[in-house]
């Protein structure tokens, strides 16, 4: 059953020369980053709208973007097939890693914020030491087919969602990758507050939730449509509504046990 909430707008961020292709909080929601098509890098402070600082440095449009935990640095990738290490006071480029073939669609923090993960469109995972004075990933994860479309990280797992309808996690700690396969590409994952699950977006409209260990889909959530683009998924803050954007405009919410679409 939907339902019609009251909304409002609290603050519009106005700043960037086109297209918008990224936005994301930092880890204590202070502060957001936004990357677009002007091949810029902006920070900004959501809360008032006031525009912090603005990182240049891309040669093409910036398509992600994430904060380290201490946000003292920011790691971005974009079209130009370079992924960004830099440090948020100076907004100095630290160090550009130009290791992929392809552009980088997808890039995250480790939980110490010492290490980037990146995805490309040349199927590749890359992972870098941002410690290190070294250009080279000390890792590159080669195992998917086509396009890495998302990642996410959590403190000894990596998630991968690709062009290819896999879902790859690969357990660092163990050594050991699990794959499961979806009926379509997919465009987002994210890890479950008690990790026990991940929840899986794919162009067929569904999100799944998928139980880790077994890879046994748990709930299904459809009512949005989703099978042209890449379109972010998460969870609430404690587990209890699956969230997704819309090709048609709208913000869907879903009970995560009940699968029932509630807006």
């Amino acid at each position: 059953m939907a339902l019609d909430l009251p909304c409002h707008l609290a603050c519009q961020l106005e700043g960037h020369q086109g297209a918008i292709r990224s936005v994301r909080f930092n880890v204590s929601g202070e502060y957001c980053l936004s990357g677009g098509s002007d091949k810029s890098l902006r920070l900004w402070n959501p809360h008032t709208g006031f525009p912090i600082k603005s990182y240049i440095g891309h040669g093409q449009e910036v398509l992600d973007a994430v904060s380290s935990v201490g946000n003292t640095h920011i790691g971005s990738c974009g079209a130009d097939k370079l992924v960004i290490y830099w440090d948020v006071s100076t907004g100095e480029a630290v160090r550009k890693y130009r290791s992929h073939t392809g552009r980088v669609n997808c890039v995250q923090f480790n939980s110490e914020g010492t290490i980037l993960i990146s995805g490309s469109y040349d199927s590749s995972v890359r992972i870098f030491d941002c410690k290190s004075r070294r250009f080279e990933p000390v890792q590159v994860l080669t195992e998917a087919q086509d396009s890495i479309s998302c990642l996410a990280v959590s403190e000894h797992e990596i998630l991968v969602g690709s062009v290819d309808c896999r879902v790859r996690i690969y357990d660092i700690r163990m050594g050991q990758l699990h794959s499961d396969c979806m009926p379509e590409s997919v465009t987002s994952v994210s890890f479950t507050r008690d990790g026990q699950c991940v929840l899986v977006s794919s162009l067929d409209s569904t999100m799944r939730l998928v139980d880790k260990a077994t890879g046994q889909v748990l709930c299904s959530y459809t009512g949005h449509k989703n099978s042209k683009y890449s379109i972010d998924n998460c969870l609430s803050a404690k587990d209890t509504h699956v969230i997704s954007g819309s090709e048609d405009g709208r913000i869907c919410f879903w009970d995560l046990v009940e699968e029932d679409n509630v807006l």
